[in-house]
């Protein structure tokens, strides 16, 4: 089983590495120290297993997941607390709790063997712990976009807009647009909603890029921004926007 590692620490690596140093069939074909790094890695060397540090600077551990087009099966290393972990156990993911003891990292490769030779879809069963993850986390900060063949970590502050065209969801930031891999309903959800406004069906705005709000026709409106550009502004979410902005 070819294993990468990514931690942000290095005694963390290291350890990682001594303790596989002792399992048998395992070959550890690379480390990363970012989240960046992790993506770029794993889409190059494309691993068997990722031994994957949830807590990093940056583009966290679910982060790396969610930027990747085809994530491989992981075991998250963790320090969460027991709520989190429940939410690993029923839906069947495995984490190793930090600090990691030599049994228990093998326990979690064979698990991972065991997954692979069944053919149980890693992809399928990890979008159900990130929504039962959700409830506990706090808004998101930053936003993993795709830059040509890289990976651009967005603070939210960065965001003018985002939106939806030709069912891919774009962000917008300055005068930069990238692609994002989540869907509008999931960023809605996880942008905090005393910044981050849904202008209509398609479109979500930054509050704080709200220049003015522009008649239109037939009693509609839109949203100019400070870079000039124009959002739609739904009938419905006009009422939603007046009682936010008392206008």
């Amino acid at each position: 089983m070819r294993i990468l590692i990514v931690d942000d620490e290095q005694p963390a690596r290291e350890r990682l590495k001594r303790l596989l140093d002792g399992i048998g069939g395992v070959e550890l074909i690379g480390e990363a120290e970012d989240g960046l790094q992790a993506v770029e890695l794993i889409e190059r060397e494309q691993p068997d297993l990722v031994l994957l540090d949830i807590q990093m600077p940056g583009l966290d551990g679910f982060g790396v997941v969610e930027a990747l087009e085809e994530p491989p099966p992981v075991v998250f290393v963790t320090a969460y607390d027991e709520y989190a972990i429940r939410a690993f156990e029923v839906n069947a993911l495995d984490y190793l709790l930090k600090p990691i003891s030599h049994e228990r990292l093998e326990k979690a490769i064979h698990r991972a063997h065991e997954a692979q030779a069944e053919g149980q879809g890693f992809a399928s069963r990890l979008a159900p712990l990130l929504e039962s993850l959700t409830s506990q986390s706090h808004y998101l900060t930053r936003l993993a976009v795709r830059d040509g063949n890289r990976i651009r970590v967005l603070d939210t502050d960065e965001v003018d807009w985002i939106d939806i065209e030709n069912e891919q969801t774009f962000v917008h930031a300055g005068s930069a647009t990238y692609p994002i891999r989540r869907t509008l309903a999931d960023l809605e959800a996880r942008l905090d909603p005393a910044r981050f406004f849904r202008a209509h069906r398609f479109a979500i705005v930054n509050l704080d890029r709200v220049q003015e709000i522009v008649p239109w026709f037939k009693g509609s409106h839109k949203l100019r921004l400070t870079t000039g550009a124009e959002v739609e502004l739904s009938r419905a979410q006009a009422r939603a926007l007046r009682k936010l902005l008392d206008w």
